[in-house]
């Protein structure tokens, strides 16, 4: 089983799709204000892309250890969450409040929060950073059921 927080020494991976670019610029100056590391995926503007080519390898780095953890937006959050759940290891959550986020993280373990723009304001998006940042995995009877995700 993982490490039940983050390690903050690393940096943090940040990846997002056109809709959610602006998204994604705010959450950097945001973690970038905290003294956090980022590692940016892309994209780099708000034109249009298609978000597996962002969601990949971001998931990659998450996969290897390279990153503390992951986040990515897009307009839904929801592809950019498929996209990455498909790498071993990736436990991507769709949030739309810090209450999801908590829970993400405290009992499923996830290791990337994916972030619908189009439904949730800056602000909240930002809330669930540090409410994803701030929670351990509590382990126990949850870490048995994580245990159980994985198809290999």
């Amino acid at each position: 089983m993982e490490q039940n927080t983050f390690d903050l020494a690393l940096p943090v991976a940040i990846g997002s799709d056109h809709a959610g670019y602006e998204y994604k610029e705010e959450i950097i100056s945001y973690l970038e204000g905290k003294g956090i590391q980022i590692k940016d995926f892309g994209t780099n503007s708000p034109d249009s892309v298609d978000y597996p080519d962002y969601a990949h390898p971001l998931s990659l780095a998450v996969e290897k250890g390279e990153v503390a953890f992951g986040i990515l937006v897009c307009g839904s959050g929801n592809g950019v969450a498929i996209t990455a759940n498909k790498h071993q290891g990736v436990r991507a959550a769709i949030c739309w409040g810090e209450e999801l986020a908590r829970l993400a993280r405290g009992h499923n373990n996830a290791n990337v929060l994916s972030v619908p723009a189009r439904f949730v304001s800056t602000d909240v998006a930002k809330q669930m950073v540090e409410t994803f940042i701030a929670t351990p995995f509590e382990g126990g009877r949850h870490a048995n059921r994580v245990n159980k995700i994985a198809c290999a």
